[in-house]
């Protein structure tokens, strides 16, 4: 017979850190479209996405976004926007 008849066996379980949990929502233009930027509580990116999207109305129902993002917290997480598009921008403080 055969070894290597049937499934595999799984694999042990590894223990790995979480992502951290996503703080700031951030709705920015970039060339023409709006994206929603997810931002840890260090400022670190983790996720982007089509701002149009049900998840991003849903994320953002009830709360009241502060205009502008120009502060010197948001220079590394922004690097990549103009001036006007920071200054644009509306940002969410997400319950975590």
């Amino acid at each position: 017979m055969s070894q290597t008849f049937g499934g595999e066996a799984p694999r042990a379980h590894t223990h790995t850190q979480y992502q951290k949990p996503a703080r700031y929502l951030i709705v920015i233009d970039a060339n023409g479209s709006a994206i929603a930027r997810l931002f840890a509580d260090t400022r670190e990116q983790v996720a982007e996405f089509d701002a149009g999207t049900e998840e991003a109305s849903r994320m953002t129902f009830g709360l009241v976004p502060v205009t502008g993002a120009s502060g010197p917290e948001w220079d590394r997480a922004l690097a990549g926007h103009s001036a006007d598009e920071r200054r644009a921008a509306q940002v969410y403080t997400l319950d975590v």
